[in-house]
């Protein structure tokens, strides 16, 4: 079907008003293409990983060695997605541009509801050091490998958009990190699960 802006467009499900290479944690979820199950399977509560989920993992871990301002908190590979929960802070190379020069914001995070109203429209793509960044970059390396590995050419291997939530405070987090590590032995009543019994 050809593309028709009238019909097709999409709705991008980022807050118009936040910049997403301010510091802060983001709670993210990305999932197949399809939802289809192909990083493995959850054996008594455990995630068992394949070699297409091998990959997503090493691959994920590799985030926070290639991007300085990344940290990866808490975070699961399932059979068909991935929850994390991902640090950005400021580069301590004393050559890094600080973010009032890049225009990602003010030291020490989100800004101000006046200062959020300034955002320009070019800062909401992507840039780099930001949050759309990073899932871009690791969406297409693990597209890459994981078509090598299952001969699959082109096929697409992750849902366009992911999901993000913004993490502001310790409660928040903790229940977060509960959440992430509860996820395997929950697969059975997970939204996600294409098994799952409602």
């Amino acid at each position: 079907m050809k593309y028709d802006p009238e019909k097709h467009h999409r709705r991008s499900i980022r807050l118009k008003i936040y910049d997403y290479a301010w510091e802060g944690v983001y709670f993210i979820t990305l999932c197949t293409e399809g939802r289809i199950c192909i990083f493995g399977e959850i054996i008594d509560g455990e995630m068992c990983l394949n070699e297409i989920g091998e990959i997503a993992v090493v691959e994920w871990e590799k985030s926070q060695e290639i991007r300085r301002e990344i940290e990866l908190g808490e975070w699961v590979i399932m059979p068909n997605h991935l929850h994390g929960i991902v640090i950005i802070r400021e580069p301590t190379d004393s050559e890094s541009p600080s973010p009032q020069e890049t225009g990602a914001g003010r030291r020490g995070g989100p800004p101000s509801a006046q200062e959020a109203k300034q955002v320009e429209p070019r800062q909401m793509r992507s840039q780099p050091k930001s949050l759309s960044s990073l899932m871009q970059g690791y969406k297409s390396a693990t597209t890459k490998r994981i078509n090598v590995a299952r001969q699959s050419w082109g096929e697409e291997v992750w849902q366009r958009n992911y999901f993000e939530r913004v993490i502001r405070n310790q409660r928040e987090l903790d229940a977060i990190q509960g959440y992430i590590l509860d996820n395997p032995r929950r697969w059975a009543e997970d939204r996600e699960n294409p098994d799952r019994q409602i």
